[in-house]
């Protein structure tokens, strides 16, 4: 696992009052989740089933697919490595920048890595690892450009990451759209739609073959039980998020940091954005905002392709962005 993933509030003395290093909105209101788990706390004496079988059914049911094309897993991180040890020792292309843990996870599994910038020449990999909407840069993928490629290279797997699937209006692949298709698996985080990024929660879609063969190769009891019961939960209380305001809000933080000289800021179809600084190092606008303002922002020079000029940011509730703009300001007007 690469070490400076976003999230590191632990690193802090000072207390950390606005975390934008995370793509998780930090505003949610999980108080019904927080009363309804605090009745369950009898659950941690038993086992859980050795595979959510519950849960695996009831996301089956809501996308209106076969419970044999959903596998349940903790958090997305466990798919990307259960993907890539069910197809160890191949060769993988990974379209960057991206996140880190499918290179991690491949280069485990003794895949042949190869990082590519584009999807022309796909056909000379087994394995195909897009983000998309895409981590760092918030892009979303066209779709229709997405199933000719796919299609042109029924010998490649596409394993397409949509964690970020319910942060964006663009439309992107169904599951119901990727469990008729035999090179395509859909990744999918219940942590990243509802907040729960402590509780590891998330599955995968698929053709029933491709998920049978990653189900060969996890560990039982992989999802614990609270982490289920809080699946259930959120299913049962789910409803449309008004994407709307927030990607609203996206754009006038976008507008007000794209105003600040020095400052390069890289248009996203989703909540989190990526920038670039023109002049000093993302390590030290982090460590002044961390222990100045208590912000925390996500250095993203060890994403492969960036640099120390790189940073992501995920939009949050308009005092904090606008004391996020008005701290960034201070740090370029530093001698």
């Amino acid at each position: 696992m690469l070490d400076g993933h976003g999230d590191d509030v632990y690193r802090y003395d000072r207390e950390i009052v606005s975390n934008f290093s995370s793509n998780v909105y930090n505003q949610t209101d999980l108080s019904g989740l927080k009363k309804y788990l605090s009745t369950q706390l009898g659950l941690i004496a038993t086992y859980p089933h050795p595979e959510a079988a519950s849960l695996q059914q009831k996301i089956a049911a809501k996308n209106a697919i076969p419970p044999g094309s959903v596998c349940v897993t903790n958090g997305s991180i466990e798919s990307i490595y259960l993907i890539a040890q069910a197809f160890q020792n191949m060769c993988s292309g990974i379209l960057i920048p991206t996140f880190s843990e499918y290179a991690d996870a491949c280069n485990i599994h003794k895949h042949q890595v190869k990082y590519i910038y584009t999807l022309d020449g796909v056909g000379e990999f087994d394995v195909v690892w897009l983000c998309n909407p895409n981590n760092p840069t918030g892009r979303v993928y066209d779709k229709i450009y997405l199933m000719e490629v796919i299609s042109r290279h029924p010998d490649v797997c596409f394993v397409l990451d949509q964690v970020y699937e319910s942060f964006v209006i663009k439309p992107v692949f169904s599951s119901a759209e990727a469990m008729v298709m035999p090179n395509v698996i859909l990744l999918h985080s219940l942590t990243k739609k509802y907040a729960i990024p402590g509780l590891r929660l998330g599955y995968v879609t698929a053709h029933e073959d491709l998920v049978c063969r990653l189900r060969m190769q996890r560990m039982p009891w992989s999802v614990n039980s609270m982490a289920i019961a809080a699946g259930h939960y959120l299913l049962d209380q789910d409803g449309p998020l008004d994407i709307s305001s927030y990607l609203r809000e996206k754009e006038r933080l976008f507008a007000a940091l794209q105003s600040i000289n020095d400052l390069d800021v890289f248009h996203s179809d989703t909540h989190f954005m990526l920038l670039r600084l023109r002049r000093g190092k993302a390590v030290d606008m982090k460590e002044f905002l961390a222990n100045e303002y208590g912000i925390l922002i996500r250095d993203a020079s060890n994403f492969q392709g960036l640099n120390e000029s790189y940073v992501r940011i995920a939009t949050q509730t308009p005092a904090e962005n606008n004391m996020l703009v008005e701290a960034v300001r201070e740090w370029f007007a530093k001698p």
